[in-house]
């Protein structure tokens, strides 16, 4: 049996300010297709301004809002080859 080799990067971008921190996380996959996804984080006024939790939290929620997007691409794959709906791709 041969086993094949797959490898995915995610990409994380961020822009921030002192109260709030974007990330974008975009994913290209093997079949030529790109998943774009966004998450946001808003410091509260009375917290220190530490950049690197906002980016850990945007990016989390990017990463996310990510995955949740492929497994619906991957559940619509699925019905589109089955010619049915399937059950639901559980997290």
């Amino acid at each position: 049996m041969m086993h094949t080799a797959v490898g995915w990067h995610v990409e994380l971008e961020f822009q921030e300010d002192d109260q709030h921190t974007r990330a974008v996380a975009l994913l290209r996959l093997p079949d030529g297709s790109e998943v774009r996804a966004h998450g946001h984080a808003t410091r509260h006024h009375i917290d220190p301004n530490q950049p690197r939790v906002g980016e850990e939290i945007a990016g989390a929620r990017a990463l996310n809002e990510l995955a949740m997007q492929l497994l619906t691409k991957a559940h619509t794959e699925i019905d589109e080859v089955s010619g049915r709906t399937s059950h639901p791709i559980n997290v």
